[in-house]
């Protein structure tokens, strides 16, 4: 049964008290859904660039947004991992929203299957490995470590799993957020997509804080910032099955702490600078149509005349206003026209 090695040092306990006292100040604001709506587009950007940067993708967060607003009609690799990236974001925020998510081997292979879609051999997609790997230094033109034989990986994973299940109430989200992103990629189950993997499960550990605000901040941005750095901390040298009795986390945990500090103050920072205008501020009938989307998926204008007494041609006002503060879009024509986020 897998036992990781590590200690609640004072930096990292003063770590975990610092992160507390930014979600709990964050818990305790109101801010604009409009603003909040704003904020989580942001984020799923800056996420999409940042991990797939830390992977060699050459594309700039500019050209990355603009892929995600419209995407390209010939599809390069280095777009679809952006693409692919967004996409299990998207869908694993929903999830979390939704708290109807199961931390399981099941989950774990839908989310690389969607990362390396395209990229990759279709028989590879959500699969373990079935071959040994090696991680190199392109710097030194050499192997620094061989992770677990293709064999072992099952188990190992199945144990890193049980381990993360039967803590997620005992151990404090944060450390058993870390221990798991780093014993993932210290195992490192697939082919492919390991890291971008590992990041977007991290997500899951990292809601458990309760933080409102989650969907607003990017911790790969932290990574992306010293890519060496995280690769430094993240990774181990040598062979494992050498190397895995003395492993210890401690760094690692201190490390992965401090990004989360250094992205929730920048989120704060942000969010303080934001003075709510008239023209974002909400009513109760644009949270209605809202409301109506989340659940049914679209809306459609004689849908929402059975939501509100608003005359026809404000209903297309209301619409109107919510297209221009890019929470939704129009679709379809004359009587077939309805509106998704």
């Amino acid at each position: 049964m897998f036992e990781p090695k590590y200690t609640i040092s004072a930096k990292l306990l003063q770590n975990i008290k610092r992160i507390t006292e930014i979600i709990t100040d964050l818990n305790n604001r109101r801010f604009s859904e409009i603003v909040l709506a704003r904020f989580e587009k942001e984020a799923r950007g800056v996420s999409a660039f940042a991990s797939t940067s830390i992977e060699g993708n050459p594309l700039p967060l500019t050209d990355v947004k603009k892929i995600l607003k419209s995407k390209p009609e010939n599809v390069r690799d280095s777009e679809q991992e952006v693409l692919n990236y967004n996409q299990a974001l998207t869908e694993l925020n929903k999830l979390i929203k939704s708290k109807k998510i199961s931390f399981n081997l099941s989950l774990i292979s839908e989310i690389q299957g969607i990362i390396i879609n395209k990229l990759i051999e279709k028989h590879r997609l959500g699969k373990i490995r079935g071959e040994p790997v090696f991680v190199n230094d392109p710097r030194a033109g050499k192997t620094i470590y061989w992770p677990p034989d293709y064999k072992d990986v099952s188990i190992l994973l199945t144990d890193l799993i049980e381990y993360t299940n039967s803590n997620r109430n005992k151990i404090d989200p944060l450390i058993l957020a870390g221990i798991f992103h780093k014993q993932f990629v210290i195992i490192h189950p697939f082919m492919d997509g390991n890291g971008r993997t590992v990041r977007l499960l991290t997500k899951i550990l990292l809601a458990d804080l309760g933080l409102n605000t989650f969907n607003l901040f990017s911790f790969e941005n932290y990574y992306n910032k010293n890519i060496t750095k995280y690769f430094a901390e993240v990774g181990v040298l040598g062979n494992y099955y050498e190397i895995k009795d003395s492993i210890n986390f401690t760094a690692w945990l201190e490390y992965f702490t401090d990004g989360i500090i250094d992205e929730l103050l920048r989120v704060k920072k942000e969010l303080e600078k934001e003075n709510i205008s008239p023209r974002e501020e909400l009513k109760d009938y644009h949270q209605e149509i809202l409301d109506y989307i989340k659940k049914h998926g679209y809306i459609t204008d004689k849908d929402y005349a059975k939501l509100t007494k608003r005359a026809r041609p404000t209903r297309n006002l209301d619409f109107r206003k919510l297209i221009n503060l890019g929470l939704i879009k129009k679709l379809g024509r004359g009587k077939a026209t309805y509106y998704k986020f």
